[in-house]
């Protein structure tokens, strides 16, 4: 019987997790293991998460599996606080309690650590993972650096893979849905108790869900085709020593994402507006985007590569030595229609490009009134985002004068109201017909190479039975090392640039450097008023690294010169409370918190000096920001077969009002943050009798209105939305085989996933639907121990 259980801490509302889907072993001394309580390592040792002073969220791999969760995204939804948006796997944005980390410069940091086995890859264009064979998730919420690295500074969420075990097994699923869904995906175990190894795989693919009518592209928009396996070996030479090594391989081959524009029409009879995303689209590309950005069709190529090698040695009574090692190395290019039209007006694609190597090495001890850890970590990137434009130069200056109402023909439309491009005609006009078409190119690059060097420690003393007290200490160093260069070669038609504000460097290659270091607290108490109960507190200092962020500019002269702005660090103090139970059927917690922010980062339109935007983005700070937030979660075991969930929390954040360091941004709330999440489910477990079994989890999700830009504006905006979920089935043979239904967004609501994105810069924001209805079928079929 599953029983759902979470590990919440102070606020934390979180996914709920059937406890005895987490290993569960016994941790000793006057608190034993029970069917509520769920076992955690994020503070390096195993605990009670009822026992862990800070707010943590873990969603074991059942548990994806009965919500009917494919990806992170929708996972995000049954954990208030935390909101992930999927543009493309190219692209995720991470929201832990409202604080967004999305940036694509290699020139920037993160804002919340992802980790994968231990491992730091926070880097937002190779972060990205899918999430089969998992062990757990784990949500970390609140300033983490003394646990969890120096990118944690509003959290980090925990990716844990399925480790190899002792004996034989396997399980193989296949599934079929609409839009032609289908997957493939499963594991082969095999080993002693000395040597164990695992393989696990999936492959998912799928139509796009958005129609594009144009004849140029061959494929939906938002079509799936990803790919990944994984590789495990453990090796456990005596009992005090484990060596676990992991290799990944990650491949997309997605399509185009639907930046759809919401002011020019796809068809004769689109209507308009917002609505136009939510209808067929037509995009085009560019005739010249094979030779200008490396492919004539729209849509994501993408592989990451990943190899993880760790060791736990205990070496003496209480004593443990863990060294933790990863190599990861993403390649990724993406063709996009920022203009959201037929017209070759502002054809993109991002090329981006990283390596990375950490290393860390901890001792860890636990004695009867003392427990704590120290250690070490070293990590470095190196990392380019490649952007190069594409365009018709007709077209483009047609289309961007006519934005400002001053068209360099009149009566020439950019994009007419049947969808067809009357403004692809300019050339020849211009021209007196010496040439129909003037293909333009042109490419920016931001480059990054960034080090960091930290120590840390963390000790928790046990002043009583019921009394602890914990305080922890990071010290970072790092160096931080930006390039950039351009080629931006003038028009033909215009003598300059197309797009207003870039400058080209002649060929070279800007680059700059700086060096930061860092303190970075935190202090705990855990106090038990029961066995059941426990109350806590929390103080905790997080930090975004400074930007050493490099562009090209004009001196007084007219030269062109490095564009230098350092960008200082974000800091944020957050102060938390909260109250966990644990007992007998019934588990919850009740929280709050709020953070003060100094220097809050902004990512926001690049503008040349004259006010136009050169197609980029850049970080500013946004001066000060506070958030302030409230969580609760139960979770009843009704029935031997039946458990129920509910959780529910609200922030009220944003960027400071009467700003006056950053006005614009005034009494703006911050991106993608809602003021309301909830979920709200049950999961049926019904024994049929004869090894056979009915199972079901219906489940309902709610999010407020949120905005996809700062500053905040009501057509960049997606008001609220509820959906609801179902995953049902029955399993036989003592589980040796199931099928199972699902259907997400059963409803099949239209909203909206982002809004703004580049052609927002532009003048002419596009939007992209979010998923409509899917559903199918799964068989699954298990063997072995």
């Amino acid at each position: 019987m599953t029983v759902p259980a979470f590990r919440g801490a102070l606020l934390a509302s979180i996914a709920l997790v059937p406890a005895p889907l987490l290993a569960q072993e016994a941790i000793g001394g006057d608190n034993p293991v029970t069917t509520t309580t769920i076992v955690v390592t994020a503070q390096k040792i195993e605990q009670r998460a009822q026992d862990v002073p800070i707010t943590i969220s873990a969603v074991t791999g059942e548990r994806i599996e009965d919500l009917g969760v494919s990806d992170l995204d929708e996972l995000s939804s049954y954990v208030p606080g935390l909101n992930i948006q999927e543009q493309s796997a190219n692209n995720p944005g991470i929201v832990i309690r409202g604080i967004t980390s999305d940036s694509g410069s290699s020139q920037q940091g993160p804002r919340v650590t992802l980790y994968y086995n231990g491992v730091d890859i926070s880097r937002s264009r190779g972060s990205y993972q899918a999430i089969y064979d998992l062990e757990r998730v784990e949500v970390i919420k609140g300033p983490q650096a003394t646990l969890f690295g120096t990118a944690s500074a509003v959290g980090a969420i925990s990716l844990v893979s399925a480790r190899p075990r002792e004996g034989f097994s396997g399980e193989i699923t296949g599934g079929y849905g609409n839009f032609d869904q289908t997957l493939l995906g499963g594991f082969l175990n095999a080993g002693s108790d000395v040597l164990a190894g695992r393989v696990a795989f999936e492959w998912r693919t799928r139509d796009g869900y958005v129609e594009n009518l144009a004849a140029s592209q061959d494929e939906e928009l938002y079509a799936q085709d990803q790919f990944g396996v994984r590789a495990s070996l453990r090796y456990t030479p005596t009992t005090d020593l484990t060596i676990d090594l992991i290799g990944t391989y990650d491949q997309q081959r997605n399509g185009g994402t639907p930046f759809i524009s919401g002011s020019f029409p796809a068809f004769a009879g689109a209507p308009g507006g917002r609505d136009n995303a939510f209808e067929d689209a037509n995009l085009g590309g560019s005739p010249f985007s094979g030779a200008a950005l490396g492919d004539d069709q729209l849509g994501l190529d993408r592989e990451v590569y990943d190899l993880n090698l760790t060791a736990e040695w205990a070496f003496a009574d209480n004593w443990t030595f863990t060294t933790v090692n990863g190599y990861r190395k993403f390649d990724s290019a993406e063709v996009f229609d920022a203009d959201g039209t037929a017209a070759p007006f502002l054809e993109f694609a991002e090329i981006a490009e990283g390596e990375q190597f950490s290393h860390e090495g901890r001792f860890s001890y636990s004695g009867m009134d003392l427990r704590g850890s120290f250690g070490w970590n070293f990590f470095t990137e190196d990392g380019l985002q490649n952007v190069p434009f594409s365009t018709e130069e007709g077209t483009f200056l047609q289309c961007l004068t006519s934005l400002f109402g001053a068209p360099l023909i009149p009566g020439i439309p950019c994009v007419a109201p049947d969808g067809s491009v009357p403004a692809s005609a300019v050339t020849g006009l211009a021209t007196g017909g010496a040439a129909t078409a003037i293909p333009y190119r042109s490419v920016f690059e931001n480059q990054g190479q960034n080090d960091s060097y930290s120590v840390f420690a963390d000790v928790t003393y046990l002043a009583t039975d019921s009394l602890e007290l914990t305080a922890g200490l990071r010290y970072l160093w790092e160096d931080r090392q930006s390039g950039y260069r351009t080629d931006v070669p003038s028009s033909v038609l215009s003598g300059a640039p197309l797009i207003p504000g870039q400058i080209d460097t002649g060929g070279q290659t800007f680059t700059a450097e700086d060096s930061f270091d860092a303190w970075l607290p935190r202090f705990n108490v855990l106090y038990r008023i029961s066995p059941e109960v426990n109350v806590f507190a929390t103080v905790s200092k997080g930090r975004r690294s400074p930007v050493v962020q490099l562009s090209a500019a004009r001196d007084t002269t007219g030269a062109v010169v490095p564009g230098l702005q350092s960008v200082p660090e974000e800091t944020v103090w957050n102060y938390e409370g909260g109250l966990k139970l644990a007992s007998g059927r019934v588990s919850g917690s009740l929280g709050v918190y709020y953070q003060v922010y100094d220097n809050f980062q902004v990512s926001v339109e690049e503008l040349d000096a004259n006010g136009n935007p050169t197609g980029g983005f850049v970080t500013e700070s946004a001066g000060a920001a506070s958030n302030l937030g409230v969580e609760a979660e139960i979770a009843v075991e009704a029935a031997d077969w039946l458990s129920i969930f509910a959780n529910v929390g609200y922030i009220d954040g944003g960027i400071d009002e009467d700003n006056s360091f950053a006005p614009e941004f005034s009494g703006a709330r911050f991106r993608l943050q809602p003021e309301w999440q909830a979920a709200a489910g049950f999961t049926v477990d019904y024994p049929l009798g004869n090894g056979a079994r009915l199972f079901a989890t219906p489940s309902i999700t709610h999010r407020s209105r949120i905005y996809f830009e700062v500053p905040n504006s009501d057509v960049t905006s997606q008001g609220p939305v509820t959906l609801v979920n179902a995953r049902a089935g029955v399993s036989f043979a003592d589980d040796r085989y199931e099928i199972a239904g699902f259907i997400r967004n059963a409803f099949n609501e239209d909203y909206l996933l982002d809004a703004g994105n580049t052609g927002g810069a532009f003048g002419i924001p596009t939007f992209i639907p979010a998923e409509p209805r899917f559903f199918g079928m799964q068989l699954t079929a298990r063997f072995g121990d």
